[in-house]
């Protein structure tokens, strides 16, 4: 009788501290790895109450417009006719940039094109150097149609 009694009993319970750890374990490796995976795009977008201007001291900004057919121009009031492609927008961007690491790069979009081709232009503004991309806007109008 004395096997009998120092025999243990099983028990039916499923022991979580293992599945705990590994969870604790995986947290920590997404929370580390998670801000180095995503990549954003800063940008500074002005209040629509208010104007934002440019500092006095500031270089001329560098213009990127994008038509509603999604065409890229550079600085639109003298270039107007002359459309780029993404490789000389780049390259442009860079050279301005090169000259000046203070000029502002502003992107004017039209209101109709995607929204997805102008944040393909930020990002190859920002691959070609420009610490920061802003948005051109028109003030709204105090009077509503």
């Amino acid at each position: 009788m004395s096997k009998l009694k120092k025999r243990r009993h099983l028990k039916a319970e499923i022991n979580v501290v293992p599945y705990i750890d590994v969870m604790l374990v995986l947290l920590i490796i997404f929370m580390v790895t998670a801000p180095l995976i995503t990549q954003g795009i800063h940008v500074d977008l002005p209040q629509a109450n208010t104007a934002k201007t440019l500092p006095p001291n500031t270089p001329t900004p560098f213009i990127i417009s994008v038509s509603s057919s999604g065409v890229i121009y550079l600085n639109s009031n003298d270039r107007k006719t002359n459309s780029v492609d993404e490789n000389a927008l780049m390259l442009e961007v860079a050279v301005a940039l090169k000259q000046d690491r203070n000029t502002p790069i502003m992107i004017r979009g039209d209101k109709r094109v995607d929204y997805g081709r102008i944040i393909h232009v930020m990002t190859l503004a920002q691959a070609a150097g420009a610490p920061s991309v802003g948005l051109i806007t028109e003030p709204t109008s105090s009077k509503r149609k």
